[in-house]
Order: structure tokens, then sequence, then C-alpha cells
């Protein structure tokens, strides 16, 4: 047997020596009913040498690891992060203890989910394609956790241009444009730094940066110019700490479109302070006619940008969970560290759905046109329908949309001096009304409530007569509602 280099670690008063299978070694005890060996070497095979001790003092047997002094109890609790992470929409809507009223059919304008209803059914071509993967087997396997590669070169050639050229390589197939959001937050911010969020914004930017010891900070949108981006007020939030700033175009819950002098502007406070640009683009494209989106990464060469998006809401399938990252990185300020950690936090979960990657490229390039002309043409006609009812109630000033499945209105809160906020003012709405619109200080914006416009238009009619019944019943005062108009 091969000698070996034994240094145990002793914890112990009295001294034993003993010899086991031929190793010597020796004990201390400090206590004469507590024993700790620790060993240093290697065995025959390279591997960390253990030694099993049972022993015995005053007649009574020391199981292993069952030191007297130690009662083993159970001690689960939640992780911290578990304890961090907190969904403003959920916490305000499970706290409205409200019935509606039975008497009134409930209608519901709160959840951007836009088949809900059956109204806006996604084009035959798309579940079509699904179907022909689905029956084909060749995808029931795993996939890359970026994603098939031929899929990922599907998205760069639907997405490149002159302006923003897109290769396979740059691109990161995601579960959702929520782990999109996710997965970008996760590679440029550090706990301890600080991400800028627009206010009003979507709640999971906060939901998923606390969640990872992230500060957030919130830069305000102006109403009164169509939801532009504070561009002051945005620069002052800026610091050594800050990791990116969140981009959201065209909006939720604004329905904003910001037009392409304003996006010049962000550009240059971000190049100007050096800060890399999370853009949530998810309602890319679903803008109205008479605005055009423009994707933030067409217009600037130096600033780098992470471009999440996906299928949910411009092809109506939410739920089949696909989105993607773009990585635009002219300048090569990401570097590969960006990339490779892109990659990396990939891996934690295994990529989207296989059967709808298998499916994208065909989905992607054999749409028709016309699904696309369809949708809008029918979110912009509720849009107006919505927009033009709220403006002539007293004591709403609805900010008219130019894109996206949402309008934000205005509660003038002196006129309904009974409401505290604009929770109490929507809880009424539904047990009065049965009428169910999203009180905006889910959004960190009180006083305003969002309504999703992708309803059948029958509903949208009906929700604003009785919105406006309500009003009527609790409206103080005889001054008009102001409209706010779109600046484009």
């Amino acid at each position: 047997m091969k000698s070996r280099d034994w240094t145990p670690k002793l914890i112990g008063g009295s001294l034993f020596a003993a010899e086991a299978q031929g190793i010597h070694f020796t004990l201390t005890a400090l206590r004469m009913d507590s024993y700790l060996i620790e060993v240093n070497g290697h065995d025959d095979h390279g591997d960390h040498a253990m030694l099993d001790v049972h022993l015995k003092t005053n007649g009574n047997s020391i199981p292993p690891g069952k030191a007297k002094g130690r009662k083993p109890r159970w001690a689960v609790r939640a992780s911290e992060m578990s304890k961090k992470t907190f969904n403003p929409v959920r916490a305000i809507v499970d706290s409205m203890k409200v019935e509606p009223n039975p008497k009134k059919a409930m209608i519901s304008l709160s959840l951007g989910d836009p088949t809900v209803f059956g109204n806006l059914p996604t084009n035959s071509e798309v579940t079509r394609a699904v179907k022909e993967v689905l029956d084909s087997g060749r995808c029931n396997g795993y996939a890359p956790s970026v994603g098939y590669q031929s899929c990922r070169e599907a998205v760069a050639a639907f997405y490149t241009c002159p302006e923003a050229p897109l290769e396979a390589q740059d691109v990161i197939l995601t579960s959702g444009c929520s782990q999109a959001i996710e997965l970008a937050l996760a590679v440029l911010a550090n706990p301890g730094q600080n991400i800028l969020v627009p206010r009003p914004g979507f709640s999971l930017y906060k939901t998923l940066a606390l969640s990872m010891g992230i500060e957030v900070k919130l830069y305000n949108l102006l109403p009164e110019k169509a939801w532009e981006i504070d561009l002051k007020h945005l620069e002052s939030l800026v610091d050594e700490k800050t990791a990116c700033l969140i981009v959201n175009n065209p909006s939720n819950p604004c329905g904003s479109v910001f037009s392409k002098r304003h996006l010049q502007k962000i550009l240059a406070v971000a190049s100007r302070q050096c800060v890399p640009i999370l853009a949530d683009e998810i309602y890319g494209d679903m803008v109205f006619d008479d605005c055009k989106f423009e994707p933030i990464a067409t217009l600037s060469t130096n600033v780098p940008i992470l471009s999440c998006g996906g299928l949910a809401k411009r092809w109506l399938v939410p739920g089949w969970r696909m989105g993607w990252i773009l990585i635009h990185d002219r300048r090569d300020i990401f570097g590969n560290e960006i990339r490779d950690g892109l990659v990396r936090l990939s891996q934690r979960i295994l990529g989207p759905c296989t059967l709808v990657q298998g499916a994208l490229e065909r989905i992607l390039h054999r749409t028709p046109p016309e699904f696309y002309h369809n949708t809008l043409s029918i979110l912009k006609s509720n849009a107006d329908l919505c927009y033009t009812a709220l403006s002539a109630i007293p004591g709403l000033r609805p900010v008219r949309p130019a894109g996206a499945m949402y309008l934000m209105v205005e509660i003038e809160m002196e006129h309904f001096p009974e409401f505290e906020n604009d929770v109490e003012f929507t809880e009424r709405l539904i047990s009065e009304q049965s009428v169910f619109c999203l009180p905006a200080t889910c959004f960190e914006y009180p006083n305003f409530f969002r309504v999703v416009i992708t309803v059948p238009e029958e509903m949208i009619l009906e929700a604003c007569s009785r919105i406006q019944e309500f009003c009527e019943m609790h409206y103080q005062g005889a001054e008009g509602a102001q409209d706010l108009e779109c600046d484009k």
C-alpha cells in the first residue's frame, strides 16, 4: 500500500492514536463527547481520502453527524430572490376586493392578450406552419439553448436592413419577449447597479430588476407631448452605476409611438452618457396609418442596443412563447463578453418551444401582408371609437394612441372627490358598471387608467357608454374635458 501524507486538522483535548487499514492518524479531543477529524490526502485512485469515524465515550455511541448539543430541525425559508420579486399589477388587482354588478355582464378592458375574445385570430398560414412541423416529428428534441441556427438565420433575414445589419450570430431566441428582457437585464446589470425605466411603463421591468437586486430609476413620460420622454429628467438620473436605459416603443401602457426625431434625441443622451439601450419593441410595426415605426437601432451606429421582440403581439399568439434578442453592436462595444454572457444565461433553460422554432421561418416570411393590415385596421377603428367616446365625458381626458393595443385616460380627480385615487375609481366602476380598466397606479402613474382596445367593437361601445353613465353619476363640476392630441 502506498504511503499517504495525512495532515489531520484536529479539534479535541485528549490525544488518541489508532491504526485503521494501515493508515495512522491522531485524534485529539477538546471535549470528551465531541470530535472532528479533517484529513488532507488522496487514495490510490487520486480521490480525496475520507474516514468514517464512529466513536464511543463513556459507553455512549456517537453516530456520525450527531454531535451532542445540535438538535436537527427544519429551517426551510424562501430565497431572497423570491422575497424581492414583486408584481405591482398583481398586488393591486389582487387587493381589489370588489364584485361586479350582477345585473350587467362583465366587460374586461384590462388584459393585454389579443386572443381573449376570439375577434383577432392569427393567420391560417401561421397555424398551418406549426401543424406541419408537429406532423413531421422533426422538432421533438432539444434545440440549442440560443435556438436552431436556421431559425436564428430566419429572424436575422427578417429584420436586417442596411442601417442595422444582422446575422444569425446576432440573434438569441427566447421563451417569449419577457425572457428576452430578463436575459438582457441579467447580462447588462449587476446587483447594486441601476436601470432607467419609463413612467408610466410596463411593470415587468421593475419586477425583474428588483428580484435581481438592481435599483430602478423612473424617468417621466409626458402626456401633453403624446408621451414623449422628458429628456432632461432622463439625463439627470444617470450616474456611475447606471447599467442601461429601457426604451419601450411603441408603448405599453400608453399606445404612443416615438417619432424619428425624438428617438434621435434619446440616442444622443445614451451616447453622451455612454449608456447602452435595452429596446422593448414587442409592438414594433403595430402602428396606425398616420405614424411610422422606426426601430431605434437603425438610427445609431455607436450606441450598443439589445432589441427585444417576438411573435406574441404582431402575430397574435402570446401563448406560443417565442421571442428574441437582436444584438446591435457595430462599434464592438458589447464585444464578446456580452454575447458570451447571453449564451451562458440562455443555458439556464433550453430555449423556446422547438415546434414554434421549426415553424418560425415560414411564419415570418409567408404571413400575408393583408393579415397585418387587417389587424391594425381593427385596432385603429377601436382606438378612434374609444378616444372619441371618452373625450366627450366630463372629467376624463384620454390621450390619443398611435399604435400598440392601449389607450391611457386621465381622471380629473378634483371632479370625483368621493374617490381617493384611480384604484378606488376603477373599483367602483367594476362594482357599479361591471367594466374593468386597469388603474395606472399599476404603471407607477396614478390618476389614470388604461384601456385595452383589442375587444370587439360592440364591447368597446358598450363599455364607453357605461363609463359615461358612471362618470355622470359621480362627476362634480361643470368644466368640460380637454383633449390631449397626438403631437406627431
